[in-house]
């Protein structure tokens, strides 16, 4: 899946001229935590957000030193222009959404704005990507056998999880599955029983395994 099926594309903006007044007006009418803010060409040239808002004099907020005009200016300027964010982090349509998790992830970001060459023509949100997740299935062509099961369960142990299965013993039997054996870490031990209980047709996971020791 890419951006453009995932954004939401009626996106709330405001104007780089408007007042931060309005601007926290627009974000409480909306219930919007942020939002793009586009000049009058439609072109993304910030981001305001809620956290943009918590140096605000109106909350007591001052600059820490004489040095910080910047955090005077965010915090007294009545334009928007000067609240927002300007080092906007952008994808455009056909952005993988794994990236658009990965970015979200490094920049500690809640939404990317999702360009059409210049223009703005959607937003994607932490939101949009839970309904991902909540809407995401299981392979529906994975067969429901317990021979089916196992081969599915190994192949993604191995091209899903890269674990390493010689340590391991599986069985599959009414759509339960044991597994026995060592594995070399917690995390992979996990991943053994996610990759397990993502397969459709398992009513069940049993964890026999145990660490190895180095």
């Amino acid at each position: 899946m890419r951006a453009k099926d995932v954004m939401t594309a009626r996106v709330v903006t405001v104007s780089p001229d408007h007042s931060v007044r309005h601007a926290a007006r627009i974000m409480l009418d909306h219930r919007i935590s942020g939002m793009p803010v586009v000049d009058d060409g439609g072109r993304v040239v910030g981001i305001v957000s809620e956290g943009d808002f918590l140096r605000r004099s109106e909350l007591g907020a001052t600059a820490l030193s004489s040095g910080e005009v910047r955090g005077y200016v965010k915090g007294h300027s009545w334009k928007v222009a000067d609240l927002m964010t300007s080092d906007v982090v952008v994808a455009d349509e056909e952005t993988p959404i794994e990236r658009i998790a990965v970015l979200m992830q490094e920049h500690g970001i809640k939404r990317i704005p999702v360009l059409r060459g210049p223009r703005l023509v959607g937003v994607v949100s932490r939101a949009d990507l839970l309904r991902v997740v909540l809407a995401a299935r299981s392979d529906d062509s994975t067969a429901a056998g317990d021979d089916a099961i196992r081969r599915s369960i190994l192949t993604r142990l191995r091209e899903d999880a890269g674990v390493k299965r010689d340590a391991l013993t599986l069985t599959v039997t009414d759509g339960l599955v044991h597994f026995s054996g060592a594995v070399s870490s917690q995390s992979e031990r996990d991943a053994v029983r996610v990759v397990a209980e993502g397969v459709r047709g398992v009513k069940g996971v049993y964890d026999h395994l145990y660490l190895a020791h180095p």
